[in-house]
């Protein structure tokens, strides 16, 4: 199982992104999805995730400015990122909790290989 993440970039403040995140291999469902970040010097953090059902949950400081859906057909989850702040430049990581067989009892978590975005003028 591997994800693929793709879409960063250098913005200017005030612009936009869209970062996108492909499962590929063999498994059997995806659960919850997602979008991490880490800046240098500080924690990985959580920016947004999504459900298998569609129920999503934000980081309070990108509320209003950023957008997580998902292709379950693709296997693919996106962020939009409107607003872009200086802060939010960080390395992306995206997420997936994935069945990998019929019979397998817990989701795993598989990480993506992370996207630079940067925010400046």
């Amino acid at each position: 199982v591997q994800l693929q993440a793709s879409g960063g970039g250098l913005v200017q403040p005030g612009g936009s992104l869209r970062l996108s995140c492909a499962a590929s291999g063999t498994f059997f469902s995806i659960n919850n999805m997602g979008w991490y970040r880490q800046a240098p010097g500080k924690q990985r953090e959580l920016v947004a995730a999504i459900a298998n059902g569609g129920t999503t949950n934000y980081q309070d400081s990108v509320k209003g400015r950023f957008t997580i859906s998902r292709d379950n057909a693709k296997n693919t989850v996106y962020l939009q990122m409107n607003s872009l702040k200086p802060e939010d430049t960080a390395v992306y990581y995206c997420n997936a909790d994935i069945k990998r067989y019929t019979w397998s009892i817990n989701y795993t978590p598989f990480w993506g290989q992370g996207t630079q975005v940067t925010v400046s003028s």
